[in-house]
């Protein structure tokens, strides 16, 4: 199985603000919580919550979900197959590696591959 799981992207104005709903919903508590490129970003439940200014986050925007993979060398692969654009990347990320791909048809998909520590949080 190439993609282990999909988060689907939630742009928030305040991290912490915004939290303690996504893990009432969820009934979960953030699997992951971390910075990057002037963003707050945690994971819970299936959400990927990305917090920052309106200039932080909108090179962002148009990422329509976050799909953790096995392979990013697979993930280039399938891309380059089936005509992708690689937007950027791949890129080492606080997680692993990740790289952002418009797909044909127009979807815009970030795709990271979770070293060892970040891994074990998909249990």
């Amino acid at each position: 199985m190439t993609v282990l799981a999909t988060l689907a992207r939630v742009y928030v104005d305040d991290l912490d603000v915004a939290l303690p709903t996504f893990v009432e919903l969820t009934g979960e508590q953030p699997r992951l919580r971390f910075t990057y490129r002037g963003l707050d970003l945690a994971s819970v439940g299936g959400y990927l919550l990305l917090a920052g200014s309106e200039e932080a986050l909108a090179p962002y925007r148009g990422t329509h979900a976050t799909a953790i993979v096995e392979s990013i060398d697979r993930i280039l692969s399938i891309i380059e197959q089936h005509g992708g654009e690689i937007l950027d990347g791949p890129n080492e990320v606080p997680t692993g590696r990740n790289l952002t791909v418009q797909h044909p048809g127009g979807a815009t998909i970030e795709y990271v591959q979770f070293h060892a520590a970040a891994r074990s949080t998909l249990a």
